[in-house]
């Protein structure tokens, strides 16, 4: 609070004009509408995750009553889906620490270069995470999908066609949340460069 008060006084010295003319711009409004898309991606990539449940009942080949099999694939069965579940959780709750944090700054002529520096180290350390879980999940996902004949991993997509929908669509979604902490990344990056200046 102090130092914007301090710049207010001298900022119509070295400038000759109005105060408000010489204040670096604040983007906080803009900040505050790509945490609310950050934190409505990953509001919905959780949900489509825990309901990734899917029972099929699988033929075995072999003459009845064992000629078929009841098998449930759910998002707690993989420890990179688990991995995408927790990071997920995480970036929901830093979201809503941010979003109030943004509407407070919102409002200030220029925060200060302190609350732009913290933004951009853990913005950066939550897109790391987000986007560590969404390659994690990505590779698994692929697995499931394509298979791999080299390892005679067989391919699950094709009996567990909803489980896979749901892993796929949660991980898109939660690639685009990433992308919109890098954006904000840039933003408070910019933010700090124009603050410097």
């Amino acid at each position: 609070m102090n130092t914007t008060t301090n710049y207010d006084k001298t900022a119509p010295e070295s400038g000759g004009g109005a105060a408000p003319s010489t204040l670096p711009p604040n983007f906080f409004r803009l900040d505050l509408i790509l945490r609310l898309f950050v934190f409505a991606s990953t509001v919905s990539a959780l949900v489509v995750l825990v309901t990734s449940k899917d029972t099929e009942t699988i033929a075995t080949g072999f003459p009845p009553p064992f000629a078929s099999v009841t098998r449930d694939a759910k998002f707690n069965y993989s420890p990179a889906v688990i991995y995408l579940l927790v990071a997920l959780a995480v970036a929901i709750l830093y979201s809503i620490i941010t979003i109030i944090g943004s509407c407070s700054l919102a409002s200030r002529p220029a925060p200060s270069t302190k609350i732009l520096f913290n933004l951009i180290v853990f913005d950066t350390l939550m897109a790391g995470i987000l986007a560590s879980a969404t390659g994690s999940v990505g590779s698994v996902a692929y697995l499931g999908l394509r298979g791999n004949t080299h390892t005679n991993w067989n391919k699950v997509c094709n009996v567990f066609g909803k489980f896979c929908k749901h892993i796929g669509s949660s991980t898109v979604v939660t690639l685009a949340a990433t992308i919109g902490l890098i954006l904000l990344v840039v933003l408070s990056s910019y933010s700090l460069y124009r603050r410097s200046r």
